[in-house]
């Protein structure tokens, strides 16, 4: 079965929830403040050093200063933050709760 971006962005971020209640790594109050900014997924244009510019696929609000978009050319997580062009990619890249997390 082949999952569209959607569901497979929610399958990662359920996958990275669940880790981290069990591990205990990040605390309860982390989790729940990323997914009370959660929203579906839209599709953004994420600036990158260089010049560089990819479509991505915004998973969180801002929360004021940042927020975290899914690479799908990396696989993986990044957090942005909020410009006046877009989302900047700042170089923080990783499972989306811990990229979260890191500010």
């Amino acid at each position: 079965m082949h999952m569209n971006i959607s569901e497979h962005i929610e399958t990662l971020l359920e996958t990275e929830r669940l880790s981290l209640q069990i591990s205990g790594e990040l605390d309860n109050v982390t989790i729940t403040e990323f997914f009370e900014l959660r929203i579906p997924s839209e599709r953004v244009t994420v600036n990158f050093s260089g010049g560089i510019q990819k479509e991505c696929w915004r998973v969180t609000h801002s929360n004021g200063s940042y927020s975290v978009v899914y690479m799908p050319d990396a696989g993986y997580f990044s957090l942005c933050v909020d410009s006046a062009l877009g989302p900047l990619d700042i170089g923080v890249h990783g499972p989306a709760i811990r990229c979260f997390s890191s500010v």
